[in-house]
């Protein structure tokens, strides 16, 4: 799990201005969820795949329904069989065509034939299980569609808690900078009255140029998090920043979660799924050893005019074909079909004890998340009363300017760390229930 680390950069570093003149748009969370289901290119990308293997599904229809073709031919010849074939198509043999000059040496003669013909399967073993593998595949296609969006809806609250974390650190930060100021106006007025030294002057002043910085830093991450919130919308940010509706509190809510790995999980289902696929494609590879029993049937019409229908004819029948052997291929096809099958279960089992692993690791990330917050929680309250002491202090001249910058630095340090911790516990939290799902 990746971190912000919105706090303390130091150093004074050449950087783009971000223009918050630029259109800010408020937007919840239900509304960006809304608009990444319906604009997303990876959700997009998913629903394609889908509707590749539900085209394949559907090319097994050949499997029931009959192939139907129909065919125009016109030929001119003067070939003794083609010649008088044709006249017998055209139902125009005479005793003279029988002379066997006219035989050997016919006259040109012209033929169109209109032809329509239908191949029906009737069993097809092998095509049955192959379309099983379709539609197993299809499954899985639609399952992996269905966890894309789960997977992208927690991308989503992710990616909305850092936008409300960027701004929330912005906020802290320009709190910060109004305190500096205000401690800086104060040294600058006890320098001229001659109570300080130029040294703490000098350090007030470098401290508050710190803040200014980091203020500067907090501001490019809000343009950031809302270019990633464009890019999952697929929309141009050019001129926008994104702000969230409402404010990330610096509290946790705890929620008991399932922390047992779901074999409904939409991932596992879809790779079971694809084991079911491969499963089918074997048997089908086993089935190619066996006949297969196909009906076929053809009407005919003939005539010396172009799409005349002088005669007419047709031939029905049913073939029985067996492949008995060719040369290696149905057998090479076979053990390259089990090969895929028992790797496909391997990795599915090797992905459910992966799945498992990060479930384990993630339950435990919770823990350690939540203790954070409370200790973040109690270091930040505990810095606060520090600096107002400190503060009290400095006002009666009883606190030094370092210790006071340095209590000042420490209570918003501590703040930002507490803000970073609930958006630890938050995502890790959400992440759990992906995870459980």
């Amino acid at each position: 799990m990746k971190k912000i680390n919105f706090i303390l950069v130091l150093g004074v570093l050449s950087i783009s201005t971000l223009g918050f003149s630029q259109d800010t748009l408020t937007i919840s969370k239900s509304d960006l969820w809304q608009k990444v289901s319906d604009n997303n290119l990876q959700i997009k990308i998913a629903e394609k795949s889908f509707k590749s293997a539900q085209a394949d599904y559907r090319q097994s229809n050949s499997l029931f329904l009959p192939n139907i073709s129909v065919s125009h031919t016109a030929i001119s010849t003067t070939n003794p069989l083609m010649a008088f074939g044709s006249k017998l198509n055209q139902e125009i043999l005479t005793t003279s065509d029988f002379d066997p000059a006219l035989l050997n040496n016919p006259d040109r003669i012209e033929n169109y034939a209109t032809k329509i013909e239908v191949l029906q399967p009737i069993l097809n073993l092998d095509g049955l299980y192959g379309r099983q593998a379709a539609k197993a595949k299809m499954g899985a296609f639609l399952l992996q569609t269905e966890r894309t969006k789960e997977y992208l809806e927690l991308e989503v609250n992710k990616s909305y808690m850092q936008l409300q974390l960027a701004y929330k650190s912005v906020k802290v930060l320009e709190k910060a900078s109004i305190t500096g100021d205000a401690n800086l106006k104060q040294v600058d007025n006890y320098f001229k009255q001659g109570i300080l030294q130029k040294t703490d002057l000098l350090s007030v002043q470098v401290r508050v140029n710190e803040i200014k910085n980091q203020l500067q830093y907090a501001k490019s991450n809000v343009q950031n998090a809302s270019d990633y919130l464009a890019f999952l919308l697929n929309e141009d940010n050019t001129n926008k920043v994104f702000k969230p509706a409402d404010e990330l509190e610096n509290t946790i809510a705890i929620e008991s979660v399932n922390t047992t790995l779901s074999v409904n999980r939409k991932d596992i289902q879809a790779l079971e799924k694809s084991s079911e696929a491969y499963q089918k494609m074997l048997l089908s590879s086993k089935m190619n050893f066996l006949p297969r029993l196909n009906a076929f049937g053809s009407y005919e019409l003939y005539d010396d005019k172009i799409f005349g229908t002088n005669a007419k004819g047709y031939v029905v029948g049913a073939q029985l074909s067996w492949n008995v052997f060719d040369g290696y291929k149905s057998i090479g096809k076979m053990e390259k079909a089990k090969a895929d099958f028992q790797k496909s279960e391997m990795e599915t089992q090797q992905y459910k004890a992966q799945s498992q692993l990060e479930l384990n690791k993630t339950n435990r990330q919770l823990k350690d998340a939540e203790n954070k917050v409370n200790l973040s929680k109690l270091a930040f309250e505990q810095s606060q009363e520090a600096y107002r002491i400190r503060s009290n202090r400095f006002t009666q001249g009883l606190e030094k300017t370092n210790d006071l910058l340095q209590s000042e630095t420490q209570m918003f340090q501590k703040e930002l760390e507490l803000l970073q911790a609930v958006f630890e516990y938050n995502f890790t939290q959400q992440y759990l229930q992906f995870l459980t799902k």
